[in-house]
């Protein structure tokens, strides 16, 4: 049985996908209740997730930080329907992704993740990777699906890249593809694993600006992890802070920098503080992780 979930108000813009007459998203609202994830490898139960709860408003960029192999990760793959739960609930837009009798969400192009590893098709162009989930959905045909994906990478920045192919161009470029790809699907939510962890400052000053423009333009519900304080204050409406295996919420950051927000942020005295806040509770935890000697893991 579905229950209704209250929405929780989010940012918007009127006359974008999902907006309702006061300009605020309407889709995207995840709930996640008391979520437990037990893996049994070898016969030896290991704990990753331990009852967490969290809510993400429709339109959030929702950003969860904790140390390596805490179990953000399981928390994602729960989410898309990669690995099932062993107690709890998610809701998607008040309904139940999974919950009792029905430990592991369909996956759906409601729901579309980008890896901290990219995952471009090297023998398609760009713009062939951006139009194949359409196409393959049977949502477009071909010609439509080429057509629009030119123009929503030219939105992005990549419009005289289109016909190139992955190997050809730069990192950043593809990962600007990667999130051009998941976004002509038209989800309610990007599920974003570390997406930008191997590039150096420059190129993911670059991308953090890019996702942003992305976001204004869309309001789509992002759920972003990161090891990256700065990158997590400077993306998100809101920072959950999670403790080490098993995983479950710590603490609650609200980001009140304003949008659109700029590099000019970074050295505020507001980000400052944020960062201050949240680096306290991260450290505590990464501590622990340390003492305990855990490994990375999902």
């Amino acid at each position: 049985m579905n229950i209704a979930v209250p929405r929780m108000p989010g940012p918007g813009r009127e006359g974008q996908p999902g907006a309702n007459a006061t300009g605020g998203p309407t889709r995207g609202q995840i709930s996640i209740r008391n979520v437990t994830k037990i893996y049994d490898p070898e016969g030896v139960n290991v704990m990753a997730v331990d009852n967490c709860s969290m809510e993400i408003a429709a339109g959030e960029v929702c950003m969860i930080v904790g140390p390596s192999g805490c179990g953000k990760t399981t928390l994602l793959n729960a989410i898309a329907g990669f690995h099932s739960i062993t107690s709890g609930e998610i809701y998607l837009d008040g309904e139940l992704l999974c919950g009792p009798g029905k430990p592991k969400a369909e996956q759906g192009a409601d729901r579309i993740v980008v890896f901290q590893h990219g995952a471009l098709f090297p023998w398609m162009t760009l713009a062939e990777n951006v139009a194949y989930g359409p196409m393959v959905q049977g949502k477009l045909r071909k010609r439509e699906a080429i057509e629009k994906a030119f123009h929503m990478l030219a939105e992005a920045g990549l419009g005289d890249f289109g016909g190139k192919y992955p190997g050809e161009v730069s990192s950043g470029m593809a990962r600007r593809t990667e999130i051009v790809r998941a976004l002509i699907n038209n989800p309610k939510v990007l599920l974003l694993d570390e997406p930008y962890r191997a590039m150096d400052a420059l190129t993911k000053s670059i991308m953090h600006e890019s996702l942003l423009e992305v976001y204004d333009r869309t309001k789509v519900t992002i759920f972003f992890i990161t090891h990256d304080l700065d990158e997590a204050i400077f993306l998100g409406d809101r920072v959950h802070v999670v403790t080490t295996r098993p995983c479950k919420l710590k603490k609650t950051v609200d980001v009140t920098l304003s949008r659109p927000r700029n590099y000019q942020a970074l050295s505020s005295e507001e980000f400052r503080l944020l960062v201050e806040e949240i680096n306290g509770a991260v450290h505590e935890e990464a501590i622990k992780a340390f003492q305990s000697g855990e490994r990375e893991m999902a």
